[in-house]
């Protein structure tokens, strides 16, 4: 593993891995040349290591060192193992000397296999011969000695690729110009097998300079037309971040909202890559920002589920529809919660998003960050003023459902926001005490709140039976579903001491809000009740003070 690596950055690292001419995407898209990396590298050979019987290497021992010496360009031991190595024989990869000697670029290498009368046009096992080497790694007088010596210039890799493909993905203008001017060859300007001619794979691969050349006279080879997923040079272009190449293309041609076989836009496929620089380009040329796929993505929809925020920020500047929901019913707000985007989901609820949408669930953004036990999010959404009431298509409001998951905090929390705005909505002038206190659902760890919060707690562990704190749950209004909610957690038979504590710490917090004082306010509420003995305990310990007794004289 450790050499295996130590090869990637090497080769990460090697100058030939530069910009149009031997890029690591080149490699990628193009598979069936991924094993010529050793050759230009000139690291270990490719002649194998695996002793498997698929895989045994079925060479003499000067075939593999003449091999080795046409890699190296070491004329001298090629010419020393002269006359009695067959200069033909193939490797496992069905490689032959005249591969590495080209891949190399090692021109003296290829004179003398040529002299050797080497066979020109051997594919190996992708269908690559030495021709399409020699216009792929750019080299020019290598390619003329292999025309003059009679390599077929027509062939194709597996992959339907010739050497104007080869030449095209690598930038290599030079090579393009000598197949069209000198050798006549502009029919080579053709599709391979996915579709793709020569301009949209230098698009593809970022190449302006051939991008440039194709669009001019005599070449002329400029086309829009899509591949076979039908995308388009703005679309290969888009996607892989090459932003000169989208900024040239913009200016060229007038393609820029034309969608491919999955609906796709260039400007959905600059987003989904993440590329601020080609979508802010795309934006600027004034690219519909609200064209949906097929599938009813939008372009909000992959930046709030990946988290990328500023993305998220440029499209809804440029007019994005925040609210527009997929294939699921999924608007971009439930992805950033589904997938705890916090700084999105910020973004999102500044800007107006509808926080009420429901997915393919009924549910709401609410919901699905109450069943996760995301505390933060849930105190996000409620502070906007969320709908409590919406159910999901189980009958479920937010509520139920984090009863039913267990989460208790959360549990809480929304039994206080549902409290906190019906007391809110009854105030004239919408009368707030947020300059005092910020408005916060979380648990209150406040010093200031310390006593009456340890009273509380003394009431419910010390003083309260099994249903007093239902009693007292109903004089203060508290709704059978908020009751119910609360009583979910089963922590034993004494469970309604938690209850009971839950309970009267959400009643204080909407006490805290309404100015009451707690203190006069629960002992008053416990008279009420008919708990005498308790509002005396709690007068005792708030005060210090014990009830005066009737007396008949």
């Amino acid at each position: 593993m450790e050499k295996a690596l130590a090869l990637k950055s090497k080769m990460m690292n090697h100058p030939s891995l530069k910009r149009g001419t031997l890029s690591p995407k080149s490699w990628v898209t193009t598979e069936n040349l991924k094993g010529f990396k050793e050759f230009i590298l000139h690291k270990e050979s490719d002649m194998g290591t695996d002793t498997s019987f698929d895989n045994v290497e079925m060479l003499l021992d000067t075939e593999r060192d003449y091999m080795e010496a046409a890699k190296k360009n070491d004329i001298a031991t090629m010419k020393l193992l002269g006359k009695s190595v067959n200069v033909n024989a193939k490797n496992v990869h069905d490689r032959t000397a005249l591969h590495y000697a080209v891949a190399g670029r090692n021109k003296e290498a290829v004179e003398l296999l040529l002299r050797r009368r080497a066979k020109l046009d051997l594919p190996d096992k992708h269908g690559v011969t030495a021709i399409h080497l020699a216009a792929w790694f750019g080299s020019l007088d290598i390619l003329k000695l292999l025309v003059q010596g009679g390599a077929e210039q027509k062939v194709e890799n597996q992959e339907g690729m010739n050497i104007m493909h080869c030449a095209a993905v690598n930038n290599h203008t030079d090579i393009v110009q000598y197949i069209v001017n000198d050798l006549q060859m502009k029919s080579l300007d053709k599709e391979d097998q996915t579709g793709n001619r020569p301009f949209a794979l230098a698009a593809q691969h970022g190449c302006e300079e051939m991008l440039e050349l194709l669009m001019e006279e005599p070449y002329s080879m400029a086309t829009m037309e899509g591949d076979q997923n039908g995308n388009t040079p703005l679309h290969l272009a888009a996607k892989n971040g090459h932003l000169d190449v989208v900024q040239l293309l913009l200016r060229s041609f007038d393609t820029r909202d034309t969608v491919n076989k999955a609906g796709e836009t260039a400007l959905y496929l600059a987003v989904e890559g993440e590329h601020e620089d080609c979508v802010q380009a795309l934006l600027d040329a004034g690219c519909d920002v609200n064209i949906v796929t097929a599938e009813k993505s939008s372009c909000l929809h992959p930046v709030s589920e990946k988290g990328h925020t500023p993305l998220v920020k440029l499209l809804i500047e440029n007019g994005v529809d925040m609210n527009f929901q997929n294939q699921h019913q999924q608007a971009a707000l439930h992805l950033a919660v589904k997938n705890s985007h916090i700084p999105v989901l910020h973004t999102l609820l500044e800007s107006g998003c509808n926080v009420n949408v429901t997915d393919h669930r009924g549910q709401t953004a609410l919901h699905i960050a109450a069943e996760l036990g995301m505390v933060d999010i849930v105190e996000m959404i409620l502070k906007t003023g969320t709908d409590l009431a919406i159910q999901d298509k189980q009958g479920k409001t937010a509520l139920g459902v984090a009863a039913r998951a267990d989460m208790v905090i959360i549990v809480d929390m929304i039994i206080k926001a549902e409290r906190y705005f019906a007391w809110q909505a009854g105030v004239e002038n919408n009368e707030t005490l947020h300059d005092e206190y910020p408005l916060t659902f979380k648990l209150d760890h406040r010093m200031e709140t310390r006593q009456i919060r340890t009273t509380l707690w003394n009431l419910a562990y010390k003083l309260f039976k099994a249903h007093d704190w239902k009693t007292l749950a109903r004089h203060w209004l508290f709704t059978e579903e908020q009751v119910a909610a609360i009583e979910e957690q089963w922590t034993g038979l004494k469970s309604y001491q938690e209850h009971g504590n839950r309970m009267m710490l959400i009643w204080l917090h909407g006490a805290l809000y309404t100015h009451k004082s707690a203190a006069k306010a629960l002992h008053e509420a416990l008279l009420s009740v008919g708990n005498k003995s308790a509002a005396d305990k709690i007068r005792l310990e708030t005060t210090g003070v014990e009830a005066k007794k009737c007396t008949v004289s």
